[in-house]
């Protein structure tokens, strides 16, 4: 039972760090094609990538010719809205911004798991702390100095965030009440890459296409981002079909992804730097998310530590 807790924490802590290295990712290639465009090509290839480790090719179009219905589903809100919003909202501010944005995901997660899910349910300690996480989200976002209703403001890049947060927590809750017996790595791959060329249709209307040869760090981007995506996607559904695991807890692990995103942006990108009030609403965010599952990690490590 120690080596499965230390498995699932491990592993939880390895794909939280590989998104939290998207945004800096994105950014670098956004400027060099259409955002819907680069998304759903990023994921299309993803689910390629993953293919090759499902087994054979006969048993993977089996599998998902039978759970197609319920791929679908999951595919709607895990990849086709979350990041069709996601990229669209992502053009419209700072990575560091969408870094601390996206990594309020665990809040929306245990709110959304406490009426949708009978054994994941809050106290009033839940609400206190994702209360002030979302006073955090607020500080944030009223630091910004283009702050306003304008279209294309980062205000609406915003909101677009938002609701795709709350798009991916519902594709993980979906996953998890369903308990169906998909082999994480098939749905993983059917799902996000069928994601991935609805993405890439809808944005054919919207942004055109054109093929012609980009510069290098454009593939460097592709590639790198489709690799994150078929590794950590993997990974968290191994964890989301493991017995017994609650989506509230095993997102607390998501709070490295705000504070490693805004510092890699700060790194990685020329025009990104730190801003003393971000600081203040990212810290004020993974302070609320280390209270709402303290108690319960504490007695879960207990637990352990006995058996």
């Amino acid at each position: 039972m120690k080596r499965i807790i230390t498995s699932t924490t491990f592993l939880a802590i390895l794909a939280c760090f590989l998104w939290s290295t998207a945004f800096a990712g994105i950014k670098i290639g956004l400027p060099y094609t259409d955002p819907l465009n680069f998304a759903g090509l990023r994921f299309i290839l993803s689910g390629l990538f993953i293919i090759p480790f499902t087994g054979s090719l006969r048993n993977y179009f089996k599998v998902v010719s039978k759970n197609i219905l319920f791929i679908l589903k999951v595919s709607l809100f895990q990849t086709f809205i979350l990041y069709s919003l996601f990229y669209t909202g992502l053009n419209m501010v700072s990575g560091a911004l969408a870094a601390i944005v996206v990594g309020s995901s665990p809040l929306f997660a245990s709110l959304m798991a406490h009426f949708m899910l009978h054994n994941d349910k809050m106290t009033w300690k839940n609400a206190l702390s994702i209360s002030s996480g979302l006073i955090g989200v607020v500080i944030i976002a009223l630091s910004r100095s283009k702050f306003s209703l304008s279209e294309g403001s980062e205000f609406w890049g915003l909101i677009i965030l938002i609701v795709a947060n709350i798009s991916g927590n519902f594709g993980n809750i979906i996953v998890v009440k369903a308990q169906k017996k998909i082999p994480p790595l098939i749905l993983n791959s059917a799902q996000i890459m069928i994601g991935g060329l609805f993405i890439f249709f809808l944005s054919i209307p919207i942004e055109g296409f054109e093929v012609k040869i980009y510069p290098t760090p454009y593939y460097i981007s592709l590639i790198y981002l489709s690799f994150l995506s078929a590794s950590a996607f993997s990974i968290w559904y191994i964890l989301l079909n493991r017995p017994n695991i609650k989506i509230s807890y095993l997102n607390i692990w998501k709070f490295i992804v705000p504070v490693s995103g805004a510092a890699l942006s700060w790194l990685l990108l020329p025009d990104e730097s730190p801003e003393t009030i971000t600081i203040v609403g990212m810290l004020v965010i993974c302070l609320s998310l280390i209270l709402l599952n303290l108690n319960d990690g504490l007695k879960r490590f207990a637990f352990y530590l006995k058996s």
